[in-house]
């Protein structure tokens, strides 16, 4: 008796833990579960550190005017449905319930007869066919131009919002460099203004060093100051053009190294229009203003529709009785339609859409011709940014040079404070001058690549 009570309290035990293990799993499941949500919101939401690709596709996801590009296809998708649907079978259903306080009198041979009944009450069923209607044809005949034309409208504003983003975001590169370069610079100045402050207190040198030293630091201080409101504006400006939070940090990441591997480009390729996504445009707007000069054609041509009619009829003089009863009457057809004379609409629009087909044909032929001034501009200021950042990349090697040996001389007694505060000076500049260039030949490719029609997305 003891061991089967020993059994059935183990059997018991062991069946509350396995329902608490299982308790457990699912909660810690669905603890999980909703931490990964999350995360995975606050991840799409916000960016740790990205690089220039992340920030780039962040745009591509959240931008307004991409979104609104992607809206635009569905909205185009939906329209294309709409016009379409005329091609298939129309059925409608009417339903009538009608009382007569008078019933309409006739006079019929002299004798005044009652037509009607008091009450009324029909139930029809219609259906139509479109056999042929220009509106539908035309429909089906540019649904795929049309498709066309709503992505090349997406791509066309996803390019501008990646060449954007790019710009701004080696805009701030080059603002950060600018601030680590004071930064430092002032680190420099600061331990060059306690070096001639003890020598001033020492009595080996007079107050002059010592009051260069302080004016130096202070236009250093107030260039860094600068630096840092320019560095937030345009962060800001980073992230309206990434669709980003306000109200969250944006701290990006970069490679200078890398940024440097990637200045270069082939400068001995051809502009090709046909690569550049608004000739495309061109093109398939084109193809639509053809497609509208036959629809406007098509007005000579009649329309023709199969139409039929079911109707059922219930009279009777009293309500109670008056779906006792039913007179039926049904009719099938066709419908053909010809407008004789419209004043010379149709002629007018005829000449409309040939101007407008003649238009886009010489807006082709501009474009064609802008393609290669806007390449050669683009590959001039290349070439231009790089030669000028390949000269500033030896000055500040050589710039290094020279702050390092009049330092070093002027900590000997050899050279002067005044001397040491113009190679800082030149340092600086130097440094600053080689980020922007660098900055310059990196947004000058991204033209050049624009101009191209290699960005595509």
């Amino acid at each position: 008796m003891f061991v089967n009570n020993w059994n059935c309290l183990l059997f018991y035990s062991q069946f509350q833990i396995t329902i608490f293990m299982k308790y457990s799993f699912w909660c810690l499941f669905l603890l999980t579960g909703a931490k990964w949500a999350i995360a995975q919101t606050q991840t799409d939401s916000t960016l740790v550190s990205p690089d220039l690709q992340q920030c780039i596709q962040y745009a591509l996801r959240h931008q307004p005017a991409v979104q609104q590009a992607v809206i635009d296809e569905q909205l185009a998708e939906t329209t294309i449905r709409t016009k379409l649907a005329d091609w298939y079978p129309q059925v409608n259903m009417n339903y009538l319930a009608q009382h007569n306080f008078q019933v309409q009198t006739s006079v019929i041979g002299g004798n005044p007869v009652r037509l009607g009944v008091a009450n009324t009450s029909s139930l029809q069923f219609g259906l139509t066919q479109q056999i042929f209607n220009r509106d539908v044809l035309l429909a089906a005949r540019t649904k795929t131009d049309i498709r066309l034309q709503a992505k090349q409208n997406t791509s066309a504003n996803k390019i501008d919002v990646a060449a954007n983003v790019s710009k701004a975001f080696y805009d701030i590169v080059a603002t950060r460099q600018q601030i680590r370069v004071n930064e430092e610079n002032l680190t420099r100045i600061n331990r060059s203004l306690q070096d001639a402050y003890n020598q001033y207190k020492a009595g080996i040198a007079d107050k002059t060093d010592y009051k260069r030293a302080s004016i130096t630091q202070n236009n250093t201080k107030a260039n860094l100051q600068s630096a840092y409101v320019l560095l937030k504006a345009k962060e800001e400006y980073l992230k309206y053009l990434m669709g980003y939070p306000t109200n969250q940090p944006l701290q990006i990441s970069y490679d200078s190294l890398q940024m440097e591997r990637e200045l270069n480009t082939d400068t001995l390729l051809t502009a090709r229009v046909q690569d550049r996504i608004e000739y495309k445009q061109l093109e398939t707007q084109q193809r639509l203003l053809e497609a509208n000069l036959k629809y406007e054609r098509w007005g000579y041509l009649p329309s023709l529709s199969l139409n039929g009619n079911y109707n059922m009829m219930f009279l009777n003089e009293e309500i109670s009785k008056l779906y006792s009863t039913n007179y039926p009457n049904s009719y099938a057809g066709l419908t053909l339609g010809l407008p004789l004379f419209q004043g010379g609409k149709r002629k007018a629009r005829i000449e409309a859409a040939t101007w407008q087909l003649k238009r886009i044909e010489l807006d082709k032929i501009s474009f064609s011709n802008s393609v290669n001034a806007e390449y050669n501009q683009a590959m001039a200021a290349y070439k231009s940014s790089y030669a000028n950042y390949l000269a500033l990349k030896e000055n500040l090697a050589l710039a290094h040079e020279v702050y390092d040996v009049i330092n070093l001389q002027y900590r000997s007694g050899v050279k002067t404070y005044l001397e040491v505060i113009v190679a800082e000076t030149d340092l600086r500049s130097a440094e600053i001058n080689y980020y922007n260039s660098l900055n310059e030949v990196l947004s000058a490719k991204i033209d050049v690549q624009r101009s191209l029609g290699q960005i595509n997305y």
